[in-house]
């Protein structure tokens, strides 16, 4: 079978590339090894916020009192019943996306999709192949979890977001390393059904990537969640003796062990290149990461990448927007590069952290002059309303053009914020434009032109 562009993998990148490709009358398939969505759909992004929503229903049950209402009874999780109705998400998008596909016209094909040479790709599944052509291919096959040779997974005791989502029972007490997305995700959800949770940060500061002053909030309150945040940690070894976990690190020249009943590894992704035979096509692969250009080509004539296995952001929105700027530029459409100091991205805690472009350690290391304007909750009409005070928004400005070059907050649902905030950084926004861009009140959002006049 013949057609004009095959995808390797069905996961945001993949399936945003197929829509793409369809609407603009390509005749498209995609092979997909497992489900449809990617680890997004179903093992990461989506589920993973479902439980969330779960664990802050349940918060907000317990503090029912302050907000006037009177629950009688108790207040109690239950887990299995958070893990079923995550998986009942999963599949009500499952089900969209595939009949969305179908409806495009877009062929699925379910097997192990890899290279052959120029222009063909082998499907495996059950011990059988086959063989498929186009003139252009996709690479999309996206990652999953680091293994780390200090602390070996067992999947009960020892485990990855993937067994994090599905666990029967909550454990009494959890070890998590790293304090990224998924580190601080799991951390505050299970340390909201009770579990003692403690976090491990190798840098000096939680959710590393984060603005420094948004991340002294957000250790401020894993401190009041009584989450224990420890920087500058050095994990050396986790091992299992007895249903237990020992986990040791280094800090400030000591060897410190805690003991616990699980320990959740959240430290990177792996790229998923390997047997979809990269080798034999001569596509050129540095550090774990194909090397593309800026429109997602290969050092191989007709083949691109996109998505976590290049050496982009390893968020879904990346991938997607890569798959639709590849299909553009593979059907003559002159796509403009994607600008990647524009790329948002967001820590779903309670407080939410959000963040786009340079922070401000960032941009004066780069000796840009900035001006820096900070709104704190505190004083929002709206989160004073909704007993969420907690939180800032902090925008950075390039001192001489007066541009927005990075914006970051914490505080409840600030994730809705940042398409406003990045919109403004894309389309190179001053200081007064968006100072003067009247908001509705009371809002959280206006808190961002609020920012925007501290800085002036």
């Amino acid at each position: 079978m013949r057609y004009d562009i095959i995808i390797i993998g069905g996961g945001p990148g993949g399936y945003a590339a197929a829509l793409r490709a369809a609407e603009l009358g390509r005749k498209v398939a995609i092979v997909e090894r497992a489900q449809l969505g990617g680890i997004c759909l179903n093992w990461g992004c989506i589920p993973s916020k479902a439980l969330l929503k779960s664990a802050q229903v349940y918060a907000y049950a317990r503090e029912a009192a302050a907000y006037g209402v009177t629950l009688d009874g108790s207040v109690a999780p239950d887990l299995e019943r958070m893990v079923e109705r995550s998986r009942g998400v999963v599949a009500s998008l499952g089900s969209g996306l595939t009949q969305l596909l179908k409806s495009r016209g877009i062929e699925v094909i379910a097997g192990r999709g890899s290279l052959r040479g120029a222009g063909v790709v082998c499907v495996s599944k059950g011990g059988e192949t086959s063989e498929i052509e186009a003139d252009h291919i996709i690479v999309a096959t996206g990652s999953r979890a680091r293994d780390l040779p200090f602390a070996p997974m067992d999947g009960e005791h020892i485990i990855n977001y993937r067994q994090a989502m599905s666990l029967r029972k909550i454990p009494e007490s959890m070890v998590v390393i790293g304090s990224g997305a998924i580190g601080s995700e799991f951390g505050y959800f299970y340390a909201t059904l009770g579990t003692r949770v403690t976090i491990l940060e190798y840098m000096p500061q939680v959710m590393p990537l984060a603005d420094e002053e948004v991340s002294r909030h957000a250790e401020r309150a894993f401190r009041r969640m009584k989450i224990e945040a420890v920087t500058s940690a050095n994990v050396r070894q986790a091992s299992v003796s007895g249903g237990r976990c020992t986990t040791t690190y280094e800090r400030n020249g000591q060897s410190v062990n805690i003991e616990s009943e699980v320990v959740l590894a959240a430290v990177g992704v792996k790229s998923n290149i390997e047997h979809i035979g990269l080798e034999e096509t001569g596509v050129v692969v540095e550090r774990d990461k194909v090397v593309v250009d800026s429109l997602c080509r290969t050092s191989a004539p007709g083949i691109y990448a996109i998505g976590d296995v290049i050496a982009t952001p390893a968020l879904a929105h990346v991938a997607s927007a890569e798959g639709i700027l590849c299909v553009e530029a593979i059907c003559g459409l002159e796509p403009k590069p994607i600008d990647y100091t524009s790329v948002p991205s967001c820590i779903y805690t309670v407080p939410e952290v959000a963040q786009v472009g340079l922070t401000q350690r960032e941009a004066e290391a780069q000796g840009i002059a900035v001006k820096v304007g900070v709104f704190r909750l505190a004083t929002s009409g709206k989160a004073t309303a909704a007993g969420e005070r907690e939180g800032l928004v902090k925008l950075i400005f390039d001192a001489e053009s007066k541009r927005l070059i990075g914006g970051h907050a914490i505080g409840a649902n600030v994730s809705e914020l940042l398409g406003e905030i990045t919109l403004a950084k894309t389309s190179c926004a001053t200081i007064t434009d968006i100072a003067n861009t009247i908001h509705c009140h009371p809002t959280l959002y206006e808190s961002i032109a609020e920012a925007a006049r501290a800085a002036i």
